[in-house]
């Protein structure tokens, strides 16, 4: 049992990721998973209700010099997985049911934000829809991803 005082492992990547110091405790022996570190994922607001990030475009490109939808699916289902375990609360995880996305525009350099928002916090289902924007404001995609909420099984999830 990790107490309120002592930093976990991850506490230099959740500094990093912008992670804010009161989940500290909740995802400091987890991390915020190596993906989202190799993506360059930085948070800016997480909450259950609206959860923002960052991502570079650059790295994170296909061969045709874009942004890959894949990164665009990955930043979406970052924030939604996020958000719907923070709405899941203790004793209890999300595990994702439905991911989609529709690309509107792309991109070639700069930082995507992605900015997830609530559209059911249940007790059993959390969807949520995130656009995502470039430096100009201009939307990119949009997502959706729909979480299934469990309670943990004795000793873990």
């Amino acid at each position: 049992m990790m107490d309120n005082f002592t930093p976990g492992p991850f506490a230099e990547e959740l500094a990093a990721a912008g992670v804010p110091d009161h989940l500290h405790a909740w995802l400091g022996r987890y991390g915020i998973g190596a993906l989202v570190v190799k993506m360059g994922i930085r948070f800016l607001e997480m909450s259950p209700e609206r959860t923002v990030a960052t991502m570079p475009v650059e790295g994170n490109t296909q061969v045709a010099g874009i942004l890959h939808g894949g990164a665009h699916v990955v930043l979406a289902e970052t924030l939604g997985s996020f958000a719907a375990s923070m709405h899941a609360g203790e004793g209890r995880h999300a595990v994702g049911i439905e991911v989609s996305a529709a690309h509107h525009r792309s991109i070639a350099a700069g930082m995507v934000t992605g900015t997830c928002t609530a559209i059911h916090l249940g007790g059993t289902l959390a969807t949520h829809e995130i656009v995502m924007t470039d430096d100009q404001g201009r939307r990119l995609s949009t997502a959706r991803i729909t979480n299934l909420i469990r309670k943990n099984a004795p000793g873990g999830q």
